[in-house]
């Protein structure tokens, strides 16, 4: 593989030339040339076949969030990623729950995603499983979210992101 940073005969160039080269035209300005890669031979395992499965899943995602969600454009400014990219990163990536504590008639919950928490739910249990009180966190400073409940239970945390990801958690 070469990179080809500025020459007349490749600038702005990419595709195929016939079945020897593949000339690819990168965001940074650079061309990058590489042998044809032949695949006639691959046989992909299960695990392979899953995989792909779930990023053609993650590319279907991204190419209408790309264009319906700003924000993703917003975080690809600056850098060589366009908004595709990062709607393919969050399809990915789920949120994560970092810590869930009780205080002063209130249940804080500090969850993070790679782009954004979108919806926080409390649920507090009884000894028994049943269900005492449920509702919506509502959004504190940075990745805080805060439900008021004087409640006494378990407590149960689901939080999703943008790209429909979801996570829960129980304490």
């Amino acid at each position: 593989m070469a990179k080809v940073r500025s020459n007349v005969l490749v600038r702005g160039v990419s595709g195929a030339v016939g079945s020897q080269v593949v000339l690819r035209h990168m965001r940074d300005g650079s061309t990058v040339v590489a042998d044809m890669p032949d695949f006639s031979k691959r046989k992909f395992s299960q695990k392979q076949k899953a995989h792909q499965s779930r990023f053609q899943r993650a590319t279907a995602y991204a190419k209408d969030a790309a264009h319906r969600y700003p924000i993703y454009a917003e975080m690809a400014a600056g850098t060589l990623k366009n908004a595709y990219n990062v709607a393919v990163s969050d399809w990915c990536n789920p949120p994560v729950i970092h810590q869930i504590e009780r205080a002063e008639g209130c249940i804080r919950v500090r969850a993070s995603d790679n782009v954004m928490v979108t919806r926080v739910q409390v649920t507090v249990l009884d000894e028994e499983g049943k269900i005492v009180e449920r509702g919506e966190g509502v959004r504190g400073e940075g990745d805080c979210w805060e439900f008021v409940s004087s409640a006494e239970g378990q407590v149960r945390v689901e939080v999703w992101d943008l790209a429909g990801n979801a996570v829960s958690s129980g304490q």
